[in-house]
């Protein structure tokens, strides 16, 4: 059921240390058990399992349960050893791990949504089990009672969810793009603002309560990273997948960002540098660098006997420009564009430095979920190929992360 690979370590590139095949639908999410050599999945199959390394070197499956409807999420809290599954029908069952990891007992159903269960997070100092769901709405539910605490909707599908454990801060991303800010309490909530800025559904977010961080992926193939700490409003745009970005994970300790996209490009960013913000695109009836009319701009092009052009943007100023006054084209790393973009700029961008900030990867499969042991330096990604990736990522993020650091 699992192959373990024998891949001779590349210095620059994550190394394929198992593939565990076995599921007969998509794998929706694969969690790497802390200090264990052990994978818990959730499947559109309808099954949860845990995968015990054995002494072969290959994965099987120690735990294997059916559940009534396909998993659609999942989150597992390893010091209480408590799973929770959201499902396509809106439930979210929770579960507890025998010490062995060879049985699973169920605890409770949590009747959180209305429809297809997109994001879980479960906090141990309040027993809450939070959750986002496509019936646009995020909720909290109380683990000892069962009860529900509080529900607030949202005008489109809720689609990923993070949690700031200290301050109660829950961060909702939505398929409208947007990413809300709510401060959660025991039966109410406020929402704290909203940001904006994707031009696609969000998918992923992160959220590093160290350097009061977010991070947020999305179908229209970006990343961006909100700096909330630092309450100025400062974005960064980080553009280098070619799909939409399905799973984030930012190593606090060696500053870097490791994202996956839908195609198996898998990156990792190096956050530990000087970024510039991308500039605000300008709006103007004609080109802003050779005054021609865009094709809209109907008395200016009566006036001249001209036709009007096509309006595109310089990624360098934000100017809107004519495609023959931004027919050039380069990197700019610092400034998170790690492809060739339209510029004005080509003696500037001569003198800059393209030298890359990211590294790219390939994962040859299909990457729909991705979570790492950052203890370790693993990550585990799966897809809708119904294939589960464990890596070794150290030779990519170093081996300063072997120092006992885990995220919340």
């Amino acid at each position: 059921m699992a192959a373990e690979i024998h891949s001779r370590p590349q210095s620059s590139r994550p190394v394929l240390l198992s593939k565990i095949e076995g599921h007969q639908d998509a794998v929706t999410a694969a969690l790497l058990i802390p200090k264990e050599d052990g994978v818990i999945t959730a499947s559109e199959d309808r099954t949860i399992r845990v995968w015990l390394k054995r002494d072969s070197g290959q994965y099987w499956p120690s735990i294997y349960h059916t559940m009534a409807s396909p998993c659609s999420a999942m989150a597992y809290h390893h010091d209480s050893r408590r799973i929770f599954v959201g499902q396509d029908n809106g439930a979210v069952m929770e579960f507890h791990v025998s010490e062995d990891f060879n049985k699973m007992n169920f605890i409770k159903t949590y009747p959180a949504h209305q429809n297809r269960v997109s994001a879980i997070i479960f906090s141990l100092a309040t027993e809450w089990v939070i959750s986002t769901g496509y019936d646009k709405c995020v909720s909290w539910m109380c683990t000892r009672s069962g009860n529900m605490l509080g529900r607030h909707f949202f005008t489109s599908w809720a689609s990923c969810l993070q949690y700031d454990f200290d301050t109660q801060y829950a961060f909702v991303g939505d398929c409208s793009g947007q990413i809300t800010l709510l401060k959660l309490e025991q039966n109410t909530c406020s929402v704290i603002t909203t940001l904006k800025g994707h031009e696609g559904s969000v998918t992923c977010l992160w959220w590093d309560p160290i350097q009061r961080l977010l991070f947020s992926g999305a179908s229209d193939n970006s990343i961006i990273m909100w700096d909330i700490g630092g309450r100025k409003g400062r974005t960064l745009l980080l553009q280098g997948h070619h799909d939409k970005v399905q799973s984030l994970c930012y190593l606090q300790l060696t500053r870097q960002l490791v994202s996956c996209s839908s195609d198996g490009g898998i990156a990792v960013w190096n956050m530990d540098v000087s970024r510039e913000e991308a500039p605000q695109w300008l709006e103007s009836d004609s080109c802003q660098k050779c005054e021609q009319p865009f094709f809209w701009n109907i008395k200016q092009m009566w006036d001249t006997k001209t036709l009007g052009l096509r309006q595109h943007h310089c990624r360098k100023c934000g100017q809107a420009v004519c495609g023959k006054c931004s027919s050039k084209r380069s990197t700019y790393p610092v400034m998170g564009f790690e492809f060739q973009v339209r510029n004005i700029f080509s003696d500037l961008f001569s003198l800059v430095s393209r030298t890359s900030l990211a590294t790219f990867h390939e994962g040859k499969h299909n990457i729909s979920h991705m979570s790492m042991d950052v203890a370790r330096g693993l990550m585990v990604t799966c897809g809708t190929d119904r294939i589960v990736k464990i890596w070794d990522m150290t030779p990519v993020v170093g081996c300063s992360l072997a120092t006992g650091f885990s995220p919340h």
